[in-house]
């Protein structure tokens, strides 16, 4: 049984920093390419960024290039997400996904594997 789950969302003003985190269990994660989404109320799923098996490759997204970056451990089955510069827009609840793919996944239907998600709240 494929286990995703997120922590390290939480309350922070703006121009702070949170880290997310992302325990997998149940699949051969370094051998999956792993993503971050976001959704705020009223919107769609957003990509945030992707990592590769290794971690070798990376991308985000244009909104939160240069503030959030995805990073991974195999030994630990984690990724994680540490974000900079948080801005109120980037409140959102915030899922982790695994994909059975060495490459980048950017859309959310190529995902096999989603966790429940972490509340990420900015205060002006």
């Amino acid at each position: 049984q494929v286990q995703l789950v997120e922590s390290g969302g939480g309350l922070v003003q703006a121009g702070g920093s949170l880290r997310l985190s992302c325990a997998a269990s149940g699949l051969p994660f370094s051998a999956s390419a792993m993503g971050w989404f976001r959704q705020a109320p009223g919107k769609e799923r957003e990509f945030v960024a992707a990592i590769s098996w290794s971690g070798g490759t990376t991308y985000a997204a244009d909104s939160v290039k240069g503030r959030f970056t995805i990073s991974r451990d195999n030994a630990k089955n984690t990724v994680y997400l540490q974000m900079n510069s948080l801005k109120p827009e980037d409140t959102a609840v915030y899922y982790c996904a695994a994909a059975r793919s060495f490459g980048l996944v950017f859309g959310p239907t190529e995902y096999d594997y989603w966790g429940q998600g972490t509340q990420v709240t900015v205060s002006s």
